[in-house]
């Protein structure tokens, strides 16, 4: 490994500019992360104008500033609301809620602080180490390698990203019909453009990005959130004793485990790392029973594991060029927007950039964790903000932004007309994600099939032949046949045991998990002889 420039590239993010982005995207990320619904998939679609006219460098490092730093700060809003700012976060609200009914809101602010931090830098680590290797290894990949890496990509995140089943299928599906909209690359012949001038160009990825995210979301909290929120617990004792910290350590490294290896995994992301790493706790627990209760280890095993998480969801779009979840998705259009694209070559074509971003997450981490303490009380105050204030004012951002990158009307009708999918899509179950991550990997993949096939001559048994896009394809076709049937076992197990009728889209594990940690809120607190309050 060349150290040379891993030590560059803390020179690169060291740079005053570079550092503001860095603390700014943190900041940002902390502050979307406490307003639920607007997520960092949102924000980042939203920002995308923003970045095209700021150096690259601190484009990216801001924009992965605000991804993980969202995973903070949902949890604020989890422990102190019972509400949940984002996905990840949704585990978080057994423990850290039942936490701060006891009067712990602090201590569970506090352990789920330094387990971001902890699974975060632990996971940069593992980013440092294992990104180069994946992409020398890549560096031998052609055409059909690509082809196959990019339908699998597609596969798990329409299968088992957000466990939406025949709904993310569809959305895929109409990811990739949009993606062939435009001029044919090879032929130049126009594809489904209805004579419009206007789509000879192709759907740009930004009006796609900022409708279905941007204002498919304000829309649809707008219409999901009319109730008042409740007032914040108290907040008190934030930094964890010793014992805390020593009961909580196991779940620090389970969870920095799991979320590094689920969040390369497409599909898999800091969403299913929480989960994955709250059942584990739950299951490692010599007393279970605490679960749902207030257990520590039930707020520091998911709050470490989506961090690492998000932190490794970045090592397939850096050296393969593959994302791995929506919002890396949308990174990499702001990539492209940049001029530079993803791949393989990325290390050694920018490594300024490559290793300026990878850095930059170690100084976010520390900045996540000296911010995320003091700045709680100013996150509960913005709580307060009305969302018919805020939507207003992040429309009228939305639609200039949009049409700064190419100066054009038609962007922002088609900002408004995706918004308007984006809320339908929301409103009867149907995830934005797989869409947009379709459509970004559906220009790659049918470019990549389309060399292939001249190489191979028009022989399709050309991709089964060659060992790397030969394995790949059994992986899809075993991943075709197994992963609805597990689906179908673990549903059938699910609800015998617990003895619902789960909807269609329901995730397995988080309603599992709902009904395993299910308290009663209207249950009174009491203060035990040893000064615990229950």
């Amino acid at each position: 490994m060349d150290f040379t420039n891993i030590i560059n590239g803390f020179g690169v993010v060291l740079e005053p500019m570079n550092l503001l982005y860095c603390l700014i995207g943190v900041l940002i990320g902390m502050l979307i992360g406490v307003l639920p619904g607007l997520g960092p998939v949102a924000t980042i679609s939203i920002l995308l104008p923003i970045t095209y006219s700021i150096e690259p460098v601190a484009a990216i490092i801001m924009l992965a500033g605000i991804f993980y730093g969202a995973q903070y700060g949902g949890t604020i809003t989890s422990v102190l609301l019972k509400l949940p700012g984002e996905a990840s976060s949704v585990v978080t609200v057994f423990d850290g809620h039942a936490l701060a009914r006891k009067g712990k809101a602090g201590t569970a602010l506090g352990i789920a602080a330094i387990g971001s931090f902890f699974g975060g830098t632990i996971s940069i680590i593992g980013l440092t180490l294992v990104a180069p290797l994946v992409a020398s290894v890549a560096l031998s990949f052609g055409p059909p390698e690509y082809a196959m890496l990019a339908l699998l990509g597609i596969l798990l995140v329409s299968t088992i990203g957000n466990g939406g089943g025949l709904k993310s299928v569809i959305a895929a599906g109409v990811g990739l019909l949009l993606a062939t909209v435009g001029r044919d690359t090879f032929t130049g012949g126009e594809r489904f453009t209805f004579g419009s001038l206007a789509l000879a160009d192709g759907i740009d990825f930004v009006p796609i990005a900022m409708g279905l995210f941007g204002l498919g979301e304000i829309f649809y909290n707008l219409d999901a959130r009319r109730n008042k929120l409740d007032t914040p617990a108290t907040i008190a004792n934030i930094w964890p004793s010793r014992a805390e910290l020593k009961e909580s350590s196991g779940a620090f490294g389970r969870g920095s485990v799991i979320g590094f290896f689920l969040g390369i995994l497409p599909g898999g992301g800091a969403t299913l790392a929480s989960l994955v790493a709250y059942a584990a706790e739950k299951r490692v627990s010599r007393t279970p029973e605490r679960f749902g209760r207030g257990a520590l280890q039930g707020v520091a095993g998911p709050e470490t594991a989506n961090n690492a998480a998000a932190t490794s969801s970045f090592i397939p779009l850096l050296t393969l060029g593959i994302p791995a979840n929506a919002t890396m998705a949308i990174i990499f259009g702001a990539l492209l927007l940049q001029g530079i694209v993803p791949g393989p070559t990325l290390i050694v074509d920018h490594p300024d950039l490559f290793w300026g971003v990878v850095n930059s997450m170690y100084i976010g981490n520390i900045l996540l964790l000296i911010l995320s303490i003091p700045l709680v009380g100013v996150f509960v105050k913005i709580l307060r903000i009305r969302p018919a204030i805020l939507a207003p004012i992040t429309v009228l951002i939305t639609l200039l932004g949009v049409y700064t990158v190419r100066n054009s009307i038609f962007d922002m009708v088609l900002v408004i007309v995706f918004g308007l999918v984006g809320y339908l899509m929301k409103k009867f179950g149907f995830e934005p994600g797989p869409l947009v991550l379709a459509f970004v990997l559906g220009s790659l993949m049918e470019t990549a099939v389309r060399q292939s096939l001249r190489i191979f001559g028009g022989d399709v048994s050309g991709f089964v032949m060659r060992p790397i896009s030969g394995t790949i394809i059994g992986v899809v076709v075993l991943l075709v046949v197994l992963i609805p049937i597990a689906k179908v076992m673990l549903r059938k197990r699910a609800e015998k045991k617990f003895g619902v009728h789960l909807k269609p889209g329901e995730s397995v594990l988080g309603v599992a998990l709902a009904k395993e940690a299910a308290v009663d809120d209207t249950a009174p607190v009491v203060t035990t002889a040893d000064g615990e309050k229950r």
